[in-house]
């Protein structure tokens, strides 16, 4: 068994705080993560937003595809009424390396403008490569990534099928694989990890937590970070 688990937030301190906004991230490095993970979109401007739903319609109080809008148009409007919809480099600026930051790109075209703003606070602002994590249900994302620069630590998403997302990890250098937590058991992931990490999600009660920290997974994303 590990005897670190790396305690991963998800979306921030969700379960805290309104999820994707830079007061969940200042909460969940207030609870101590070693890890945060995040949703982008690409706006219609060019900039990588952080917000996970395709559309802005269940948290603000606007509508519509995230992707149709530009920055100043998601800036006037309000997350649950009250909290801003921030950049990626907003996130990155409020972390400045205090965790990993996992960057997981939900919107089409997010793969070319997540790998320039990596490389700029790698080689401009003293991060390393492994200061982050890009993950993705999406191949063709992941692929893109690894042909740009194949220095930037990938991770496979699943709910569906672990043998898939191991033949396709391999095929892109992946470093880890992110199962939802009810796939897995003590003989998978130790399978798993003959090749990589094993980050299991979204793991937010104790029973569940407990079972999955036994099978000594590398990491744990959840909404609440702090019963990890």
């Amino acid at each position: 068994m590990n005897s670190k688990i790396l305690k991963i937030g998800h979306r921030g301190a969700k379960g805290h705080v309104t999820e994707n906004t830079l007061e969940s991230i200042k909460r969940a490095l207030e609870l101590g993560v070693d890890g945060i993970e995040i949703d982008v979109h690409l706006c219609a401007s060019g900039e990588l937003v952080v917000f996970h739903d395709l559309t802005l319609n269940r948290l603000t109080d606007g509508s519509g595809e995230v992707s149709n809008h530009t920055l100043k148009e998601l800036k006037r409007l309000k997350v649950k009424g009250r909290y801003e919809i921030p950049t990626l480099a907003q996130v990155l600026l409020l972390i400045d390396k205090k965790c990993l930051v996992n960057i997981e790109l939900k919107g089409q075209n997010t793969a070319k403008e997540a790998c320039r703003l990596i490389d700029f606070y790698v080689e401009k602002k003293g991060w390393e490569y492994q200061n982050f994590i890009v993950s993705s249900f999406q191949s063709s994302l992941l692929e893109t990534v690894f042909k740009i620069n194949d220095k930037i630590p990938l991770g496979v998403i699943t709910d569906t099928d672990l043998d898939k997302a191991v033949a396709f990890a391999k095929t892109v250098n992946a470093g880890s694989i992110h199962a939802d937590f009810t796939m897995l058991t003590e003989e998978n992931v130790q399978e798993l990890q003959k090749n990589f990490k094993v980050v299991a999600y979204t793991v937010n009660n104790l029973k569940p937590l407990d079972r999955v920290k036994a099978y000594g997974v590398d990491a744990i994303i959840s909404d609440y970070p702090d019963r990890i």
